[in-house]
């Protein structure tokens, strides 16, 4: 099936299993295709598993997978890391850091990322598109 196929089937608000907890890698992202009200997008989503003594709240997290800087889908590419308490990635390209949980490039305030609602249903990634 094609993207272009795809806007046709586009419901909004739903949850839609992404891919199994299995193909996740710890500490890095994979990249999906996620049907969205505006049509199909290229989603990263980044599994960051829960470390208690470290009190994070989250261990899934889905963001655009396009960088604004470069005009590619890299982001989830680019490399997990922490700035003043919190989860980001930096752009396996310019180096931009945007944070997991509402998308903010931290280098630039006018540029933000979309973000979705992610979690694990039993050994299934599902994503709110």
């Amino acid at each position: 099936m094609t993207a272009t196929a795809l806007k046709h089937t586009v419901s909004t608000d739903t949850w839609q299993p992404l891919c199994a907890k299995a193909d996740l890698v710890a500490f890095s992202g994979v990249a999906a295709w996620l049907n969205t009200s505006e049509g199909p997008a290229q989603v990263a989503i980044f599994y960051l598993p829960r470390q208690r003594s470290q009190g994070q709240e989250k261990e899934l997290y889905a963001i655009d997978h396009f960088d604004p800087f470069s005009n590619a889908n890299v982001i989830a590419r680019g490399i997990i890391g922490d700035i003043k308490g919190s989860s980001v990635v930096a752009s396996p390209l310019y180096k931009q850091h945007f944070r997991l949980e509402d998308g903010q490039c931290l280098e630039d305030e006018n540029i933000k990322l979309r973000t979705w609602k992610v979690a694990f249903r039993g050994e299934e990634v599902w994503v709110q598109g």
